[in-house]
C-alpha cells in the first residue's frame, strides 16, 4: 500500500510513520525505565506502549509476509515470537530464586497452547463463520501440523506424569534429553514439510465468494482485500520492518517481563493463583499472532490464520523445550513437565474438538462456540481452580 509521508517521500518507504515510530519509542522507554520511579502511573504507561508495540509488530510481520509469500511469512512471525519467549523463559529461569523444581516453562508453554488453540482458532472460526457462514481450507496442511501437535504436546505435558524414572511429575536428565531431540525432530520435520516439500498444502485455498451468502459484507471494506492485490513492497521497506518487528518483538518480552511483578502484585490482591500471571504473559506476547490470524480470517484467509496458530503453538513447545533442556543439563536446574489432572483433560478435549473440527475442509461458527466455551472453562478453572 502506498503512503504519502515523508518515510515515502524522502526514503522510498512504504510505511505509515506511526508503525517506525512507535517500536523506537517503545525501545527508548525501555532504556530509560530504570530510571523512571516506580508508580501506577508508569506501570499505565509501560502497559500502553506494549499495546502499541504489539500492533507495530503486527503490521512490520504483515509487511514480511506479503513479500516472501505463504507460508514462510506466517513462519517468520511464528518463528520470532517463539524465539524471543524462549529467550524470555529462560532468563526468568535462571533467575528464579525459589527452591524445588521450576514450573515456568510447563505452565507457559500450557497457557500459550490453550490460548491458541481455544482462543486464537476459537475466534477466528467463530469470526469468519459469522462474516462468511463457511471457510474453506487445505485439509492436508492442517491435517500435518494436528499429528504433530497432538505428538508433541503428549510427550512434553502429559507422558512426564507416567514415567516411573523421574520424581512425581518430572523427567529423569536422560529422558528430558531424549524428549528434547525427538520434539525437535518432530518440528524439523514439520518444518520442512511446510517450506519445502509439501509447501502447497499450506497455500491459501482459492474461494469462490458467489457462494457465500454475505457476498456484499465480503467487499464493504475495501481494504481487507487490498493485500491480496498490492504490489509487494521494495527490499528497502522489507530490511526496514525486519528491524522493526525485532525491536518491537523485544520490546515486547521486556516490557512483559518489567510489568509481571505489577502484574501479580494485582493477581495475588485478588486472591487469584499465580500461574494467571503466565496465562496474562503468554497472552500479551501472543497478541501480534493472534492479531495477524484475525486479520487474515476477516479477509476470508483462514489458511493464513491456520498456519499462524498451529504453527505458533508448535513453535512454542518445539523450541521451548529443548532450550529449557540445555538450561536443565548445564545447571542442574530441576523442571516440572507433566500437567495435572484438570489441566491434562482439557488439553486433550482441545485437541480432539480440533482434530474433528477440521475432519473435512470447511468450518462453520458452532465450532468456533465451542471452543471459546473451552477457553473460558480453562480460563475460570483457573482462577478457581
Amino acid at each position: 500500500m502506498p503512503y504519502n509521508n515523508f518515510l515515502s517521500k524522502k526514503f522510498n518507504i512504504s510505511l505509515p510513520t506511526w508503525s517506525v515510530i512507535l517500536p523506537l519509542l517503545a525501545g527508548l522507554l525501555l532504556i530509560c525505565q530504570a530510571a523512571l520511579p516506580s508508580s501506577n502511573i508508569i506501570d499505565l504507561i509501560l502497559g500502553v506502549v506494549l499495546i502499541t508495540a504489539v500492533l507495530s509488530a503486527v503490521h512490520h510481520a504483515e509487511v514480511i509476509a506479503h513479500k516472501v509469500g505463504e507460508p514462510f511469512g506466517t513462519l517468520i512471525l511464528a518463528l520470532a515470537i517463539t524465539i524471543i519467549e524462549v529467550s524470555l523463559i529462560v532468563s526468568l529461569m535462571l533467575s528464579d530464586t525459589n527452591e524445588g523444581p521450576s514450573a515456568l516453562a510447563r505452565d507457559t508453554v500450557f497457557a500459550a497452547v490453550m490460548i491458541i488453540l481455544t482462543g486464537i482458532i476459537g475466534l477466528c472460526l467463530l469470526i469468519g463463520g459469522f462474516r462468511f457462514k463457511e471457510q474453506i481450507f487445505v485439509k492436508q496442511g492442517v491435517n500435518a501440523s494436528l499429528i504433530t501437535l497432538i505428538a508433541i504436546s503428549v510427550l512434553t505435558m502429559v507422558l512426564p506424569n507416567f514415567t516411573t524414572s523421574g520424581v512425581g511429575n518430572q523427567y529423569s536428565n536422560s529422558q528430558l534429553i531424549f524428549v528434547a531431540i525427538v520434539t525437535l525432530v518432530l518440528y524439523g520435520g514439520f518444518i520442512a514439510v511446510q517450506t519445502f516439500r509439501h509447501r502447497d498444502y499450506f497455500l491459501p485455498e482459492k474461494t469462490d465468494h458467489g457462494n457465500h451468502q454475505n457476498m456484499q459484507m465480503i467487499y464493504e471494506d475495501e481494504s481487507d482485500h487490498h493485500i491480496d492485490h498490492a504490489t509487494p513492497p521494495n527490499l528497502k521497506t522489507v530490511i526496514i520492518s525486519s528491524i522493526m518487528l525485532f525491536v518491537a518483538l523485544v520490546a515486547v518480552v521486556l516490557l512483559s517481563k518489567k510489568l509481571s511483578p505489577a502484574i501479580e502484585d494485582i493477581v495475588v490482591s485478588l486472591g487469584a493463583p499465580k500461574s494467571l500471571v503466565g496465562i496474562i504473559i503468554a497472552a500479551v506476547i501472543l497478541l501480534p499472532e493472534g492479531l495477524a490470524a484475525i486479520k487474515a480470517v476477516r479477509q476470508d484467509r483462514l489458511q493464513t490464520s491456520l498456519n499462524l496458530a498451529l504453527g505458533s503453538a508448535l513453535a512454542s513447545i518445539g523450541l521451548t523445550i529443548p532450550a529449557v533442556a540445555i538450561v536443565c543439563f548445564m545447571t542442574d536446574m530441576q523442571i516440572n513437565l507433566g500437567i495435572d489432572g484438570k489441566s491434562t483433560i482439557l488439553l486433550l478435549i482441545s485437541l480432539f474438538i480440533i482434530s474433528i473440527s477440521f475432519n473435512t475442509n470447511k468450518t462453520n461458527i458452532q465450532q468456533g462456540i465451542v471452543l471459546l466455551v473451552i477457553f473460558a472453562t480453562y480460563l475460570f478453572t483457573t482462577i478457581v481452580p
